[in-house]
Formats: C-alpha cells, structure tokens, sequence
C-alpha cells in the first residue's frame, strides 16, 4: 500500500515528479481503493470534484498513476497453486534477458514478472489449477527456454496482504 512517507522518498529520490500534499492524498486514498468515486475523493483530499478529476488525469499522464485494476482471488477461479519462480539467466543470454522477461508476461497463469538485479535474474509470479499444471509450465516454458539455465520454484503456503 502506498503512503506519504514513501512515494515522498521514492519520487524525491528520482527527481521525476513532484507532489504536493493534495496529489499524496489522492495517491494514498486510490491506493486502498481504486475504485473511490470522484466526489468522495475530492472530499478526501478537501478539493472541488472538477479539480480532483483533473489531478488524477494529471498524474496518469505523468505515469504516476500507471492504470486501475481489479484484484481478483485466483482461488475463486480454481487457481489453488500461487508459486514464485526464480530463474537465472545464461551469462551468455543476457542480451535476451529483457526480451525473454517480456514474453513470460503473455503466459497463462503468469501474474507478475520482475526482472532482478542480484540473484535470481527474474522472478516469475504463477497460478496455477494444480500441481502438475505448475510443473508443466516450468518445463514447457522455463526449462525449455535456451536463455534459462535454471530455475527454482517456491511454493506460496499464504499471501497476507498489506494491512489497510
């Protein structure tokens, strides 16, 4: 979850973006929830709805915003098996590296793909239906991939979410 403190440090850090307290709020209170109508948000950070509607377009087009989502419960969908997968890289691949990051995207079951710096080289976020669906994604699309020289799949047993 956001909050002031740190999306203070991180864009002060980058020199990127500057926000005011007004932007923060708003930040902060589409951050617990993205779905918060305008007017309830121009009243949470003590602006006219018109203003606050501007503000946040403002900060899409700044890329701060980067997009609404829905956070949908994988089991709910029969998705029981969540693991983390690190996978390293050939030295000789790392050209590809990015590229190879981008296409793990567009599989199924992938939620998330982060390209590390350190050990592993990236970290794939999976759903998986069961058991032997995880371990054939593994072969079939990280085994199988000539710029992967290993991989290690973590079991996730509970994901607590942020408190807010």
């Amino acid at each position: 979850m956001l909050n002031s403190k740190s999306i203070k440090n991180h864009y002060s850090q980058q020199n990127t973006v500057r926000l005011d307290d007004i932007d923060l709020v708003i930040l902060r209170e589409l951050g617990r929830d993205a779905r918060t109508p305008n007017n309830l948000l121009a009243s949470r950070a003590g602006i006219a709805p018109s203003t606050c509607l501007g503000r946040v377009r403002a900060l899409q087009d700044l890329g701060v915003i980067r997009g609404f989502h829905a956070d949908i419960d994988p089991m709910m969908l029969g998705l029981r098996i969540t693991a983390m997968i690190s996978v390293m890289v050939h030295p000789e691949s790392r050209n590809a590296m990015l590229d190879s990051a981008q296409a793990l995207r567009a599989l199924p079951g992938v939620q998330d793909v982060f390209v590390l710096g350190g050990t592993p080289d990236i970290l794939v976020h999976v759903v998986s239906d069961s058991i032997e669906t995880l371990r054939d994604f593994v072969a079939e699309h990280l085994g199988s991939n000539p710029t992967f020289s290993s991989t290690q799949t973590n079991i996730v047993f509970e994901h607590l979410s942020p408190a807010g």
